[in-house]
């Protein structure tokens, strides 16, 4: 339903009215003073804070901007590709490998079947009632990529927009916010329902997807090196894991021959919170526009000369990605709206039944005293207010991650709503498959001394944030 900003309404006057006006003086004037009054009486009395006091006229104003700035948000959010269709269409030719040779495109094209089980999601909102009928009726055929371009026709692909022409067939294919930080609630069937916007997609296989792409030229030219190889890198990452930071320093594989990407974070609860992702390299704005302009490839402005350090960022600093000034800007106007809707996206309350209430409750008190976790995950924001990062030494880890962020070190993570984003493991790069996981790398590094119920405890408390 769309949101109606609230504000005073302005008539015009008739001919008769004019007519009124210089036969009789004053008394139209005295009428319209009247009609004007009983008008702001109206609104006031529509706009009453919860005490029955009436709202100003800058209140209202106020109002009436921030219903504005949360719908716009939300519609970037889900639906702008920032003209991000020069790239995964005109460049990478993505949706023609979408699409099939039977469909016009190339290969064997992408079911339905296979896009759910990369990790995209379906909006069941988007759907005629008749297809999902059809769909529980197991009378659509989900192993025909024509399926999944009619998915995509109907805007129902989760993150994804492609372009058609006249004749139906698809020309181009962007990309939205959505893709990545967003998810279902599985209402329908696994992997299609309702819209869970902020939620991390830990079963987007991103390097998967892309890697099936006709012409990976932009990324053998960037990197100077071959196809096999940019595949190879792409496939390492697996679900959930992306590297944002491949195009601005080419390290395509951590130490020891791991992979070096990190998780997709949720972009919930981030309301109070400075700096943003696992290395804080940036504020919320920051990101969206970084990862609008250099990885999603829209057209926009984004501009960070610490990326153009060639020694840290030897490919962005030959690129000249850390100063980009796309035309159109397609990106910079949307900021605030943007920024607005995600910080109204509040962290989601873990379900009932879920973790053990009354364990929970004496994990709390574990939390905040022996354990000292508030110390840095500091209640109700759960990280540090202020500058909150801290040295790889200080967390007891490798500064691999750390030092390809510019500030070379790690963020403090929100907890909040932590139980939806389990998949993947926990830290930056998942290196602890479970929270017991994590609790024992704190007890052992800054040597707590925490029972086993100690511990235990404290996870159910993790789980119920």
């Amino acid at each position: 339903m769309r949101l109606k900003a609230i504000g005073p309404v302005i008539g015009g006057v008739s001919i008769i009215g004019v007519a009124m006006l210089v036969g009789f003086g004053v008394g139209i004037g005295e009428q319209g003073s009247a009609q004007a009054e009983e008008s702001r009486d109206r609104h006031e009395s529509r706009d009453r804070e919860g005490h029955g006091k009436r709202i100003s006229e800058n209140d209202r104003q106020i109002k009436a901007h921030a219903e504005r700035m949360l719908e716009e948000g939300r519609n970037i959010f889900r639906f702008d590709t920032y003209g991000s269709e020069a790239f995964f269409g005109d460049a990478l030719q993505l949706h023609r490998a979408i699409a099939g040779a039977k469909n016009g495109g190339v290969g064997p094209g992408v079911s339905p079947k296979t896009a759910l089980a990369v990790g995209l999601k379906v909006d069941s909102n988007a759907l005629p009632n008749q297809l999902k009928a059809q769909l529980k009726a197991g009378k659509v055929n989900l192993d025909d990529p024509a399926t999944t371009l009619a998915l995509l026709k109907l805007n129902a692909v989760v993150g994804l927009t492609g372009r058609f022409d006249g004749a139906g067939r698809i020309t181009s294919l962007g990309t939205q916010c959505a893709l990545c930080h967003s998810k279902v609630d599985d209402s329908f069937a696994p992997g299609i329902g309702k819209r869970l916007d902020g939620w991390a997609n830990r079963d987007l296989n991103v390097g998967l997807i892309v890697s099936l792409a006709p012409n990976l030229r932009p990324f053998t030219d960037l990197l100077r090196v071959d196809e096999a190889t940019v595949r190879k890198v792409l496939t390492s990452w697996g679900p959930g894991c992306y590297d944002a930071w491949l195009d601005k320093d080419g390290k395509a594989f951590a130490p020891g021959g791991g992979r070096a990407c990190t998780l997709i974070p949720p972009a919930f609860g981030l309301a109070g919170v400075n700096l943003h992702t696992w290395t804080g390299s940036g504020s919320v704005p920051y990101w969206n526009a970084y990862v609008a302009v250099t990885q999603q490839h829209g057209s926009g402005t984004f501009f960070d000369p610490r990326l153009g350090n060639k020694d840290q960022y030897p490919v962005s600093a030959r690129s000249g990605s850390f100063n980009t000034r796309g035309t159109p800007d397609l990106v910079t106007s949307k900021l605030g709206a943007l920024h607005f809707y995600q910080l109204a996206i509040p962290a989601p309350t873990p379900p009932k039944g879920s973790f053990n209430e009354a364990a929970a409750a004496r994990g709390k008190d574990v939390f905040n005293g022996r354990a000292q976790c508030a110390t840095c995950h500091v209640p109700p924001l759960f990280t540090e207010p202020g500058h909150n990062l801290h040295t790889p030494a200080e967390m007891g880890v490798d500064s691999f991650q750390a030092d390809r962020s510019p500030t070379l070190m790690y963020r403090t993570a929100p907890l909040a709503g932590l139980w939806t984003h389990q998949k993947g493991g926990f830290y930056h790069d998942g290196r602890f498959a479970t929270l017991p996981a994590v609790i024992e790398h704190y007890d052992r590094t800054f040597r707590l001394g925490l029972t086993d119920r100690e511990k235990g405890e404290l996870a159910e408390y993790l789980k119920s944030l």
